[in-house]
């Protein structure tokens, strides 16, 4: 198996034993993503506004692999609170705009680090 792990100081290192993602032949996996600030490893404040930092940091991991949104084909978002869905499916929409990957969202007990909103992705190269 052709299999490649993905860091990039670009987005937050994990805060467990993971990658921050996996390519598989054309196929990249991306682990969660929290709104955590890759410089201060902390996390912003606000659902909005750790829903635009965790897709950054899902932007700065597919970028270390010369990937973009463009090539997202599937996302998973995990909220702590599903009354913040309306919130997030908006911030959501603005980044991914035409570019509309299958995705699913669930709400969870609580994230790590007691984020709000944690998002990963499946992203395909041509």
């Amino acid at each position: 198996m052709d299999r490649k792990v993905i860091h990039t100081n670009e987005a937050p290192a994990a805060v467990g034993p993971y990658e921050q993602a996996i390519a598989v032949g054309n196929f990249l996996f991306t682990s969660g993503q929290l709104g955590l600030s890759p410089e201060t490893g902390e996390l912003v404040q606000g659902i909005a506004a750790q829903t635009a930092q965790a897709i950054a940091n899902l932007d700065a991991v597919l970028q270390a692999t010369g990937m973009t949104r463009e090539n997202v084909v599937k996302t998973l978002i995990f909220l702590e609170n599903i009354n913040d869905f309306a919130v997030v499916n908006e911030i959501y929409g603005q980044y991914f705009g035409t570019n509309k990957p299958a995705r699913s969202c669930v709400a969870v007990a609580s994230l790590p680090k007691g984020g709000l909103v944690e998002i990963e992705a499946v992203a395909v190269s041509a």
